[in-house]
């Protein structure tokens, strides 16, 4: 990614209709937590001992439903705009445009901070707009002046930084003088990503993970209860997505069945994002469809309806979809000399249990010891708007869908 650049972008102070010897009273806020990668079932493990904790004192979903497909930018962008990839645009970690012919690729700092490519409005946006600080660390779209505008603090993105002091910032948001505070926080992890494709989501290296990220949970919860905002503080954690373990022998060759002239490949694996050639679809798609027991392909317009994933121009004409734990690459990318073989990934159809993502909730909000069915991401935009008391912007997500997880009145 990019060197750290500890950038703070201020906005200006909100009145607060009372003299600066009676200061008003802090508004309730929002600290929402990704713990990217990290599979619901990951919660049983001995090691997320202060997870469980979290979950025990307040609620938890059964699982957290990604939208697919099941990747990391797409679906950290649904929960915070509440809308389908196809309405917000991040349809997948690599696109291209096809009006302009650009391509997006989330290493591409570039492309990663231009505004053109995100649509919708993150909540962070929402709050800024609504006179209300947001502080954003590292989640995808938080470099982009969407709409023209930023969060209120942010940070360019540095996976060398360590978690204690990610945690250590969004308190500090949360805890400046009424004023400057945040009334929405966000922190993003990847330890337990990172691990899971490189290990596999079994092996001891991820459970290592596993424990630091549970470490950055109990530094946050110390650091609520220190600084006194427990009790106004809503802590939500959730992931964007799980894992499953994958081996490289399990790997379609989409070159075995297809010529790569006739085609762009968008994006690889599991999912195959396929341009053909002009003239050339109808003959692209008969050549996979069927070609191999494990991919099933897709016409753009004939995917499964539950996916709300038809409806945009970045979407290409043809989708090959991996089997669960099977891989999609091409015979030149699979001997490059360098690429370690991946031993976990994600991206599957978003109802494999392998896919499922983690909710857990604490604060003012939320009840209390309390475990409702699993629900899909595209609500929690609806959720926080309503807690924070912003007006939302038209979404894809439903307030009714996440009620259960509510105090009652709240």
């Amino acid at each position: 990614m990019v060197r750290a650049s500890w950038l703070l972008l201020v906005g200006a102070c909100g009145t607060t209709g009372v003299s600066p010897q009676t200061p008003a009273p802090p508004r309730n806020a929002i600290l929402l937590v990704s713990i990217d990668g990290f599979r619901a079932d990951y919660l049983d493990r001995p090691w997320a001992v202060h997870l469980r904790q979290l979950a025990g004192e307040g609620v938890r979903a059964q699982w957290l439903t990604p939208v697919f497909p099941s990747k990391t930018f797409p679906n950290h962008y649904t929960i915070v705009t509440g809308l389908y990839p196809e309405h917000h645009g991040i349809v997948s970690n690599s696109m291209m445009d096809p009006a302009t012919h650009r391509r997006f690729e989330i290493r591409d700092t570039l492309a990663v901070r231009d505004s053109s490519w995100w649509k919708g409005e993150p909540i962070w946006v929402t709050a800024v707009k609504q006179g209300r600080k947001s502080g954003v660390y590292f989640w995808p779209g938080s470099e982009a002046a969407i709409e023209g505008i930023r969060p209120t603090y942010w940070k360019r993105y540095d996976a060398r930084t360590p978690n204690s002091a990610r945690v250590r910032q969004v308190l500090d948001w949360l805890s400046a003088p009424p004023s400057q505070a945040a009334s929405l926080a966000t922190l993003y992890m990847s330890d337990v990503d990172y691990a899971g494709h490189e290990y596999g989501p079994d092996a001891p290296q991820t459970d290592s993970a596993i424990a630091r990220v549970d470490s950055a949970i109990a530094q946050i919860l110390t650091g609520l209860d220190q600084r006194g905002l427990a009790a106004r503080v809503d802590l939500i954690v959730v992931s964007d997505h799980g894992m499953t373990a994958t081996r490289p022998e399990r790997t379609i060759l989409l070159d075995d069945y297809i010529d790569l002239r006739d085609v762009s490949i968008i994006d690889m694996s599991p999912v195959a994002a396929i341009l053909p050639r002009e003239g050339r679809g109808e003959e692209v798609f008969r050549r996979l469809h069927g070609a191999n027991p494990h991919l099933t392909v897709y016409r753009k317009g004939e995917t499964p309806v539950r996916w709300h994933y038809r409806n945009n121009d970045r979407i290409p004409p043809i989708l090959a979809v991996a089997d669960e734990g099977w891989l999609i690459s091409i015979h030149g990318r699979r001997s490059a000399p360098g690429l370690p073989p991946e031993r976990g990934t994600h991206g599957y159809d978003p109802e494999l249990p392998s896919m499922h993502a983690l909710f857990i909730a604490r604060g003012p909000a939320f009840r209390s010891a309390a475990t409702v069915p699993a629900f899909t991401n595209v609500h929690l935009y609806a959720l926080m708007t309503h807690i924070l008391g912003l007006q939302p912007a038209p979404n894809d997500g439903s307030l009714d869908s996440v009620r259960a997880l509510l105090r009652t009145g709240s």
